[in-house]
């Protein structure tokens, strides 16, 4: 295939994509360098030549809130900072399946179980993880997911307990470069998320690791996050954008990114990771405005967050379709078939009347129920 953007840099690495060539740090650098707007052209010519033209949309529940033992500055759920956030203990699987049965109804193709805490234990906490497994198996048996966790660090044996249960991708996000990751996170080390990565993956399950953006850091540490991932191997990618929760460290920094650097950086992960899903995830609706948000889409991203995070909001599945459509792509229906505009319907009916409830909203409520309350990106 050849496409020419006119910039010779970007056209050299897309010649050199196209053949099957891995780009490498001294490209990233290059590349993220180079205008937006050429840029944003490469990133989608690389997704539509190893793609589909669909944006696969995945939803999560913050399945246990709070008192984290972690100390990720970017985190309203660690225990450490004051952020005033309601916790509760895990939720249980038949309200995981109340939540997964409604990102289901709202078109997302995989659901994921998110624990925040330095991991699940099955030695510590045995009723947790038992639960945990319960949950998995509820959602699989009832619903058509892809059923992803998330769920901290993990030993070889949880991991493959996780594999045979039908866990599809295991997230464990990387946050950002080697070099950066000690200015965000103290209790637990860069090499250490690799490592659970490297265990999942042994173990069989598909790996989705990525970044939050903003937080500091600079071009550089973009691309050396990219290729640290090219190296552990994934298949999904998702791009975070810093929400800063009042309370937190990072939002006592008050460290801002642009538009053009996120559509920027969203090409450049496209062109060193072309058969993974980018995928958009936290704080894109804080840091985008409602008529930008279609941008990264267009720069190459082929995955969506929809819905609620985990301690924050996000926005309606049939606003993230609309995005999707004004991107001139498709949502992806590969895994359970659903009707593109009843979604926007059901979301417009809700917006008029309320704000619309979503997977980790339905669980929220659910916890708020039982007496304990709240459910932010995909970190947070």
């Amino acid at each position: 295939m050849v496409y020419e953007t006119t910039n010779r840099t970007i056209d050299d690495a897309l010649e050199r994509v196209f053949a099957g060539e891995r780009l490498d740090r001294t490209d990233g650098l290059a590349l993220m360098a180079q205008p937006v707007e050429p840029l944003a052209e490469a990133g989608a010519a690389v997704r539509d030549h190893f793609g589909d033209g669909t944006v696969d949309a995945c939803s999560i529940v913050n399945a246990k809130a709070g008192n984290c033992a972690e100390d990720c500055g970017f985190c309203a759920q660690s225990v450490h900072f004051d952020t005033g956030i309601d916790t509760y203990g895990f939720l249980g699987p038949e309200k995981i399946l109340e939540a997964a049965k409604r990102a289901e109804r709202d078109g997302a193709q995989r659901f994921g179980i998110v624990v925040a805490e330095r991991g699940v234990s099955k030695e510590h906490r045995p009723e947790e993880w038992t639960e945990v497994l319960e949950s998995i198996r509820l959602v699989r048996e009832e619903c058509d997911l892809e059923v992803d966790a998330s769920l901290g660090i993990l030993t070889p044996e949880e991991a493959e307990i996780l594999a045979a249960e039908g866990i599809n991708h295991y997230n464990h996000n990387i946050e950002t470069s080697p070099r950066y990751f000690p200015e965000i996170v103290d209790s637990h080390s860069f090499e250490d998320r690799v490592h659970t990565l490297e265990v999942a993956k042994e173990a069989g399950m598909d790996l989705c690791a990525g970044v939050i953006l903003g937080m500091g850091e600079t071009p550089a540490d973009r691309v050396d996050a990219a290729v640290a991932l090219q190296d552990i191997g994934i298949s999904s990618l998702p791009v975070n954008v810093l929400n800063p929760v009042a309370g937190t460290p990072l939002a006592e920094r008050g460290v801002e990114i642009s538009t053009a650097e996120i559509v920027k950086t969203v090409a450049v992960y496209k062109l060193l990771h072309p058969e993974s899903r980018v995928r958009l995830t936290g704080g894109r609706e804080v840091n985008l405005e409602p008529d930008e948000q279609h941008l990264p889409l267009e720069a190459g991203a082929d995955g969506l967050l929809t819905g609620d995070y985990l301690t924050t909001e996000g926005q309606s599945a049939g606003d993230d379709i609309e995005i999707i459509e004004r991107a001139g792509l498709e949502p992806n229906q590969s895994v359970n078939e659903f009707d593109p505009e009843a979604v926007k319907a059901r979301g417009r009916r809700a917006a008029a009347e309320s704000p619309a409830e979503t997977a980790a909203g339905t669980a929220t409520e659910a916890a708020g129920n039982a007496g304990s309350a709240n459910a932010e990106s995909s970190d947070d």
